[in-house]
């Protein structure tokens, strides 16, 4: 099938792209001696992860229960759930996962701990324990310090689970390149090495230190101590990671094909994309309200959404784009975009070449 045929709006992934991604992420890991457990939030699709493991993938990550069913089918020999599992349904979903391939946890709570404890030992299935700790995000995560090492003691004392080490998430070092991004990742690097060293002294299991993150990605090798990383997003990238320096124009292998449905308004044309296409998130690093990169249009401002009407302002800029004229649009944020989509295309030049099912879509329970 050509992209010619296929209807729009659809993600495309262009595949030459997409495998120089992985396989650049492989080697890196690999030359620094670093785990990689990709975070499956971004593609969503059983069939990409069997193509990370391929590449030297540990196993994959996942937030919800509902995307390690799903991820299953990729018969991962590690899943690690990076978030905490609360609730009787999910934890009994979960132990059925456990049944299958092993399971690792983060969280950063004694309840959580005890509720998975107790549904472990009803089920004579281990599962391996990460006590998260608030890097400097300020979302999940206790403090550093004796808040870290008295939940890393309690759940150590918990039958059924076998406590690995240390999580956290970098998330709040973004913008990289500049001064302040030098300055957080020192100081994530100075917090890791005393984070770890007093876990060590406490006498507890640090068998695992798992972190990362796309924006961080490359500098990993520079937080010493870690041993994994989990990035998500660097398979596909998008404007965002493109915008705060973390990737290349060339590196953005997704974009979503749009048609062109109206030009009655002077200076924009209105696409058949929008918020239930590309998502609402805003452009990072600007305080442009701006939607998307316009492949065919660089001038041009995807500068309001409706629910199914994508904007583009042209900017007072004459173009030959016209009614049923087809173009390319970069999302702001791709991980939410494919969470909008049942299916995506891979492409090679003008020809559709696989299809996916995005499986993992709406998993979030």
């Amino acid at each position: 099938m050509r992209i010619s045929e296929l209807e729009t709006p659809a993600i495309l992934i262009d595949l030459d792209i997409m495998d120089r991604n992985l396989k650049r992420v492989a080697d890196y890991a690999r030359a620094n001696d670093l785990i990689v457990k990709p975070h499956t939030k971004t593609h969503k699709i059983p069939a990409l992860a069997r193509r990370q493991m391929e590449l030297g993938a540990a196993g994959v990550t996942v937030a919800k229960v509902g995307e390690a069913e799903v991820m299953l089918e990729a018969n991962p020999p590690e899943l690690y759930v990076a978030y905490p599992v609360i609730g009787r349904s999910k934890i009994e979903r979960l132990i059925a996962v456990a049944r299958k391939t092993r399971v690792t946890v983060g969280l950063d709570s004694l309840f959580a701990a005890r509720q998975l404890s107790d549904a472990a030992r009803a089920a004579q299935v281990s599962l391996r324990i990460l006590a998260e700790v608030d890097a400097g995000m300020g979302r999940v995560g206790v403090s550093p310090g004796e808040e870290l090492i008295s939940l890393g003691r309690q759940i150590s004392n918990l039958p059924w689970l076998e406590l690995q080490g240390i999580t956290f998430y970098p998330g709040h070092i973004q913008t990289t390149g500049d001064e302040a991004f030098t300055t957080q990742l020192k100081e994530l690097a100075t917090l890791v090495q005393t984070i770890t060293t007093d876990w060590k002294r406490a006498g507890l299991p640090l068998h695992i230190v798992s972190g990362g993150s796309t924006p961080t990605l490359f500098q990993s090798h520079q937080i010493r101590g870690m041993t994994e990383i989990r990035p998500g997003t660097y398979i596909f990238n998008d404007r965002n990671t493109w915008a705060i320096g973390a990737c290349s124009y060339e590196d953005c292998a997704a974009s979503i094909l749009t048609t062109v449905v109206s030009t009655a308004r002077p200076n924009q044309i209105i696409v058949d994309g929008g918020t239930k296409t590309f998502s609402s998130d805003r452009q990072a690093a600007s305080s442009e309200v701006s939607f998307g990169y316009i492949i065919e249009a660089p001038e041009a401002v995807l500068s309001k959404m409706n629910e199914e009407h994508g904007y583009i302002d042209l900017r007072g800029r004459e173009t030959a784009l016209s009614v049923g004229d087809r173009i390319r649009i970069i999302p702001n944020h791709i991980c939410a975009a494919m969470n909008l989509h049942e299916q995506v295309y891979g492409i090679r030049g003008s020809e559709v070449v696989e299809t996916w099912r995005v499986a993992g879509r709406g998993k979030l329970q």
